[in-house]
């Protein structure tokens, strides 16, 4: 089997509030909008796709991790659109930074 293409869903309560969060926590615009409850952004030149649909039975059971080039700038142009860390974690075995990130209301 090949895969060709990678959706990680992100079940949701309340949508109206849910899609300009995620807006702001990706900095741009929806890539698709397959119908007014989903909303989908394409992650860089890669085959990965992060959704957003209203769900409630499921809201808050996703799990998400998506790795970037330069951790530091990424968490600078977090805070530059008024996101703040929630919770970090080192894992000694990798260089990696895993951080949580939740954008603030404004």
């Amino acid at each position: 089997m090949a895969v060709t293409e990678l959706f990680a869903g992100i079940p949701v309560a309340d949508f109206g509030a849910a899609r300009p969060w995620y807006e702001r926590l990706m900095g741009r615009p929806t890539d698709l909008v397959p119908h007014d409850t989903e909303v989908a952004w394409r992650l860089g030149e890669a085959t990965g796709w992060v959704y957003v649909v209203a769900d409630p039975d499921r809201a808050g059971r996703a799990l998400v991790t998506v790795l970037v080039d330069d951790l530091d700038s990424h968490l600078g142009e977090l805070a530059e659109r008024g996101s703040r860390r929630v919770q970090s974690r080192s894992c000694p075995a990798r260089p990696a930074r895993p951080k949580s990130w939740t954008p603030t209301a404004t």
